[in-house]
């Protein structure tokens, strides 16, 4: 491969690392951030992990070059592969638990649909997304038990029991072998209670038409970025409950607190002093509740937008 296009997959690592890095700074509600942290997990776990893995998007990033210079299908990719090779490259940089979980799955496949775009384009977030859904529709059951693993290791809290396939029965990984279950199968059938997942099966729709189009505009017009990206958390959070919340406590909960997000948006969030008092409250309301009400979902889907956002150019 030509020295011009390492670097550029080395670009994309990079863009994918800071998008990782604005989002774990900015002073999201109940989230670990530059002012907060939890008692377990605090914000140079964040740090860690974003370094740890910079070097697994690079290699998605190479894996889609190589499927754009016809040197192998995308069906062989093995996003499972980078996805598991990323977390356990996180895993053995910190000691935090697990960060990025839900930020690897997004960001992952967004490394290689980059990489599979053209040398002398620039970045066009049409052509991006059709790529994207390329990568994730071209997964295979290898994908998935390799996710099984990342899950494993990550150990993420909240996982709860799955309808079919749970990752927790020893018998999944030999039926999504034996009756050749794609990751992105695995996917369809976890998206109704799992954004994450409903992201990859509906070609990332929160992450385009609502974290990245309120990134874009606000990061144009704010000096600041983390009000930009505050204000985002909560716009994304108000429309969209939380799966990590109503997983960890109730569906109901998790509605609740996207009720109680937006009413601090029609309040204006940062921009005005009646929206900030509500927002400290609501800091303190979902961080006194032992990590329960942490939105970590809606944080990884604000680092997809970001991710978007910089890989279109923005710099702080």
């Amino acid at each position: 491969m030509p020295m011009n296009r390492q670097k550029n997959a080395r670009n994309i690592a990079r863009c994918l690392e800071l998008a990782i890095l604005l989002e774990a700074s900015a002073h999201k509600p109940g989230n670990v951030s530059v002012v907060t942290n939890f008692e377990k997990t605090r914000y140079e776990h964040f740090l860690a992990s974003a370094v740890a893995a910079s070097s697994s998007f690079e290699s998605a990033a190479k894996r889609g070059l190589a499927v754009s210079d016809g040197k192998i299908d995308i069906a062989d990719v093995g996003v499972g592969r980078v996805i598991k090779g990323c977390v356990t490259d996180i895993d053995a940089w910190q000691h935090g638990g697990n960060t990025l979980l839900g930020t690897v799955i997004l960001l992952s496949p967004m490394a290689v649909a980059v990489g599979m775009m053209k040398e002398e384009e620039s970045f066009n977030v049409h052509t991006f997304r059709r790529n994207l859904k390329l990568v994730v529709e071209s997964t295979t059951p290898e994908d998935a038990v390799k996710v099984y693993k990342a899950i494993k290791i990550a150990n993420p809290s909240g996982l709860g029991k799955a309808p079919d396939l749970d990752i927790n029965d020893p018998a999944s990984i030999r039926r999504i072998r034996d009756e050749k279950v794609s990751l992105y199968k695995v996917f369809k059938i976890a998206e109704k209670y799992d954004t994450i997942c409903s992201e990859w099966v509906h070609n990332y729709p929160v992450t385009f038409d609502l974290a990245f189009q309120s990134l874009n505009k606000r990061l144009q017009h704010d000096s600041d970025p983390s009000i930009a990206i505050v204000q985002t958390f909560l716009i994304v959070l108000s429309g969209v409950p939380d799966t990590f919340i109503a997983r960890k406590t109730s569906p109901e909960k998790a509605r609740e607190i996207s009720l109680a997000a937006r009413e601090i948006v029609e309040l204006g969030g940062l921009e005005t002093s009646d929206g900030k008092k509500r927002l400290a409250q609501f800091d303190q309301e979902l961080s006194q509740s032992s990590n329960l009400l942490n939105p970590g979902t809606t944080a990884d889907i604000i680092a997809a937008g970001l991710a978007v956002c910089v890989l279109a150019g923005y710099r702080p």
